[in-house]
C-alpha cells in the first residue's frame, strides 16, 4: 500500500499540522496558495463561523475553517476511504466541532435543514455538481444572511443570477470564486 502524501494547514490553532491525502481517482487537493487567498478572503467572517463542506475530500478547507476558528464544520463526502481519513485526521487534531456525513452531496443538501454562513463548494471537476449545488443552495434557502459561498471549479461554470460575485481568480485550469446571494432583487 502505497504511503499518502500530505498537504499542510496554512494557520490557525492546528498551523503547519499536516493531512493525509489518500490516492483516489477525482481527489483534487486545493493547493496552498488558493487555501491562503480563500482565508485571505474570509478573514473577518471565519470566527464563530457555521460552515458546510460540501464533496470534502481532504477536509482541508473544513480543518483550515476549524483551525482559524469556525464554531462549527459539516464535512459531507461519499467516498468511505476518505470519510475514514476525515474521521483519523478529526481524532488526531482532537477536533471536537465537526460532523462528518458520508452520503452523496448533492442528496444530503436536498434534506438539509441548516442554516450555513459559509458553505465551501469544491466537487469533482466535469459532472455539474457545482451548477446543481448552487441552484439547491438557493432552493433550500442554505445560506445565513450575510452568508458566502467559496467555489473552486474549472473555468467557465455557470452561476446561477441570484448569486453575486465578490472575488475571483484563477490559477492554471481551475477557478476560485466567492459569491453571495444578490437580495437586491
Amino acid at each position: 500500500m502505497d504511503s499518502p502524501t500530505k498537504i499542510r494547514i496554512i494557520g490557525g490553532k492546528w498551523r503547519g499540522r499536516k493531512l493525509n491525502v489518500i490516492d483516489v481517482p477525482g481527489l483534487r487537493p486545493s493547493q496552498d496558495r488558493t487555501r491562503e487567498t480563500l482565508f485571505n478572503w474570509l478573514q473577518g467572517k471565519i470566527v464563530g463561523a457555521r460552515c458546510l463542506d460540501l464533496f470534502s475530500g481532504t477536509g482541508a478547507l473544513a480543518f483550515e475553517a476549524l483551525s482559524r476558528g469556525a464554531s462549527e464544520v459539516i464535512m459531507v463526502e461519499s467516498n468511505l476511504k476518505i470519510v475514514e481519513t476525515l474521521k483519523q485526521t478529526a481524532e488526531i487534531f482532537r477536533s471536537k466541532a465537526h460532523q462528518i456525513v458520508r452520503d452523496d452531496a448533492i442528496s444530503w443538501v436536498r434534506n438539509c435543514p441548516k442554516v450555513f454562513d459559509i458553505i465551501f463548494l469544491d466537487p469533482p471537476f466535469g459532472h455539474g455538481y457545482t451548477e446543481k449545488c448552487c441552484q439547491m443552495i438557493i432552493e433550500q434557502s442554505l445560506l445565513a444572511d450575510n452568508g458566502i459561498v467559496y467555489i473552486e471549479s474549472e473555468k467557465d461554470i455557470n452561476i446561477p443570477p441570484m448569486f453575486k460575485i465578490k472575488k475571483m481568480t484563477q490559477i492554471g485550469q481551475a477557478q476560485s470564486i466567492l459569491v453571495e446571494l444578490n437580495r437586491e432583487s
